[in-house]
């Protein structure tokens, strides 16, 4: 900065020396951050889901009250690899139509990023491919699986699903109704049979 404005300045100032200081180390201490550390026992999903997740009512409903033989009935040993438990399919299907992720796509997306999918597939992530194909095999077994699993929360007074919306290109029209909540098999989007919608509102 120069000494004064000129002859005529006001005022004079004398010259500023400009110091940089190095940053020292910063006195605070923070957690260990280390993404790429190895783990020495396996992550358990489990750990990683509250227990009062949604997902964990799910899989105990799927698991001990739905009555499921409607699925394993239309199954028989043959060529090709084994399908997925329809268990499991159920258990995804189920979340993603109370959480508002009906499209198959979305659906495998789900079962690799979002936590509580991966734990209800134990870990396994069906193509959307898969899932379309049994949705659509298995619509009716569907529309009355859901319709009792509504039946069975707004017994428990838990949850209230307000209307789920099934669509496959087969059985156009269908309609399941219990308790004045309607399922219904429409014709799809291309492509893509996995369209669909949910209310959901906790009981008192």
């Amino acid at each position: 900065m120069p000494e004064s404005h000129g002859d005529d300045g006001l005022f004079q100032m004398a010259p500023v020396e400009l110091r940089v200081v190095a940053a020292g180390p910063v006195d605070k201490t923070f957690r260990a951050f280390q993404p790429d550390q190895l783990l020495l026992v396996p992550p358990s999903l489990d750990e990683w889901l509250p227990q009062e997740h949604l997902a964990r009512f799910i899989a105990d409903l799927v698991d001990e009250h739905l009555d499921l033989s409607g699925f394993y009935a239309g199954y028989k040993e043959g060529r090709g690899g084994p399908p997925f438990d329809p268990r499991l399919m159920v258990r995804v299907l189920l979340m993603g139509y109370t959480t508002g992720i009906r499209s198959s796509r979305k659906l495998e997306a789900a079962c690799w990023d979002i936590v509580a999918f991966r734990w209800l597939a134990g870990g396994q992530a069906p193509a959307y491919r898969a899932i379309a194909k049994f949705r659509k095999r298995h619509l009716s077994a569907l529309g009355h699986v859901f319709v009792q699993a509504l039946e069975l929360c707004q017994a428990a007074g838990m949850l209230s699903l307000g209307r789920v919306a099934l669509d496959a290109r087969e059985s156009p029209g269908e309609r399941v109704t219990a308790q004045g909540d309607e399922l219904r098999a429409d014709e799809p989007e291309a492509e893509d049979p996995g369209r669909g919608g949910v209310g959901v509102a906790r009981g008192g």
